[in-house]
């Protein structure tokens, strides 16, 4: 069941939103008596709402000189995502392994009620859904130490990864790709419940850097060869997309080490 968000998570959300549209730019000092102005609201839900934007590193907060929008290199983020990727794979894997027949149930039951807020199209309620979705899988793994590192860069990825949902019918790619993995963990295929998160969490970067209008890194020369855990231009490479996927944006090419 979902819990309802406070003033400041709510207004957290739409700081967050205009940030990566674009509307509050990098380097923009954020006034908190002008944003309770722009938003309607009074300075102190303003005031807890940057406190939980800069848990996100999307603003640096600083003693006696306030709020700004931090700058966010397309490097650090794909090194975020890289993180998000490989520890969403190992809870998936490791679900796949301790989860008891209760808990299958249960993400069976919350994958396919999903179905209906995609096809409704029902964005908020989907990504409130999603949030459940991979806690599932989180708290499936019976690893305290990986939930709390999920959690954590969950928090961190947050808006980012609600962005993603403002793309054209990304809600039923997300319920499909969803889909790849629940079939893996219940038919208790690791390999493959690790390898669809894998691809999962490498569709949603893509999405969201290609909504943000990104620009794409240089593709190496033709006689450049490739370091092994690097892809043109020196970006690090996600490790082990399945066959017959899109080649994700950080996937590691079939049959490296």
């Amino acid at each position: 069941m979902s819990v309802s968000k406070t003033r400041a998570e709510l207004l957290s959300e739409r700081i967050a939103d205009e940030i990566l549209a674009g509307a509050l730019p990098p380097g923009l000092h954020l006034d908190e008596q002008v944003l309770a102005r722009r938003f309607g609201v009074s300075r102190t839900p303003v005031r807890d709402a940057l406190r939980l934007l800069s848990g996100t590193g999307l603003i640096d907060i600083r003693p006696r000189l306030g709020a700004t929008v931090r700058t966010v290199t397309a490097e650090e983020l794909d090194t975020l995502f890289v993180a998000m990727g490989e520890i969403e794979a190992s809870c998936a894997r490791l679900a796949t392994l301790c989860m008891s027949r209760a808990e299958r149930a249960a993400l069976r039951a919350h994958h396919e009620a999903m179905a209906s807020l995609a096809a409704a199209g029902d964005r908020d309620a989907y990504v409130e859904a999603n949030l459940e979705f991979h806690g599932l899988l989180y708290a499936g793994a019976h690893n305290p130490a990986i939930e709390e590192i999920a959690r954590a860069l969950r928090r961190r990825l947050m808006p980012y990864r609600r962005a993603q949902f403002q793309a054209p019918g990304r809600l039923a790619r997300s319920h499909a790709e969803h889909d790849v993995v629940v079939r893996a963990v219940l038919a208790r295929d690791t390999a493959g419940a690790n390898a669809a998160m894998l691809v999962h969490m490498s569709v949603v970067e893509d999405v969201f850097v290609d909504l943000a209008g990104a620009a794409r890194r240089p593709v190496a020369p033709p006689d450049e060869p490739e370091d092994p855990c690097h892809g043109p231009g020196g970006s690090p490479l996600r490790g082990g997309s399945p066959p017959a996927a899109r080649p994700a944006r950080n996937s590691r090419k079939p049959g490296r080490s």
